[in-house]
């Protein structure tokens, strides 16, 4: 079962534990993001919901049982606002499980995004086999990761996550999640933080999918690790865990996306795992 509102930091009663999504801005339910002023601190324990820009996670306002206060000056001025008032306006508080219960985003000036990184987005998707993936437009609460953040999945996933890991304890195998769904800002600030630092986007792709490409921006994808073990390195292949997800994710719905020698090209990742729901072909579209 997805993680309900009982299953976050003590505090008030809020809505279902789900993160909705639009283009430019999330929507988190309060007690999930960590505060960086006292102040900040004090609306954040009695918040509904927290608006969070996704460009630079700054925290523009918070949602409080007696109206809308303001987390930065002018919040109301940037772009996106609107979309994300509207899906605040509209969301209800719970939704059917299953891929057609959850609707994407639109691929909010991605080609114009990969344009300015050097990417020529048909040339990429035709040399490694990848296709655009839309953002969800809302995303279940599956627990935290090894560092304690908050980690969203697609609802199938989520809920498939939960029943592979409980049933990795029950062999006596320990998993953890390292990382789920990555927004394409996100994804975007990878490749703007290595470029800074010197690296040419031909190198970043070997490790790194284009902006819009990732699993990882569906939700149906997670990095998966074991307690002790570094995050994100092909040394998880010698663990029990990686041999218990070997045998017993498939019947769970999981499958590794970048086995050795994959036809994408990118380096051989046994910590990248994805769910497949039945329908999963018309959640992610196959073109923008």
């Amino acid at each position: 079962m997805v993680m309900m509102i009982s299953d976050l930091p003590p505090g008030p009663r809020r809505q279902p534990a789900n993160l909705l999504n639009t283009a430019g801005v999330e929507l988190w339910p309060g007690g999930l993001l960590q505060a960086r002023a006292n102040h900040d601190a004090r609306l954040l324990a009695r918040a509904l919901r927290v608006l969070r820009r996704k460009r630079d996670g700054r925290y523009l306002a918070a949602v409080m049982p007696e109206g809308i206060t303001p987390l930065l000056p002018r919040w109301q001025e940037g772009p996106g606002i609107d979309a994300a008032l509207d899906a605040l306006d509209t969301h209800p508080g719970h939704q059917r499980a299953g891929v057609d219960g959850v609707g994407t985003l639109p691929l909010y000036r991605l080609h114009e995004r990969l344009q300015g990184l050097g990417v020529d987005a048909q040339g990429y998707a035709g040399r490694t086999g990848l296709t655009l993936v839309a953002e969800p437009a809302w995303l279940a609460f599956a627990g935290f990761d090894r560092y304690r953040r908050a980690l969203w999945l697609h609802v199938d996933a989520a809920d498939a996550w939960q029943r592979l890991r409980e049933a990795a304890r029950r062999d006596g195998v320990m998993l953890e999640a390292i990382s789920g769904y990555r927004s394409h800002d996100y994804q975007l600030g990878i490749f703007e933080r290595k470029l800074a630092r010197g690296q040419l986007v031909e190198q970043i792709l070997r490790v790194n999918a284009a902006p819009g490409y990732s699993e990882h921006h569906s939700g149906l994808a997670l990095d998966i690790s074991a307690p002790g073990e570094p995050p994100a390195e092909e040394s998880f292949e010698t663990t029990p865990a990686f041999a218990w997800l070997q045998a017993k994710a498939p019947a769970h719905g999981f499958h590794m996306s970048y086995p050795r020698d994959n036809p994408h090209g990118i380096i051989y990742e046994p910590w990248h795992w994805c769910y497949a729901p039945p329908a999963a072909a018309a959640f992610i579209p196959a073109s923008a």
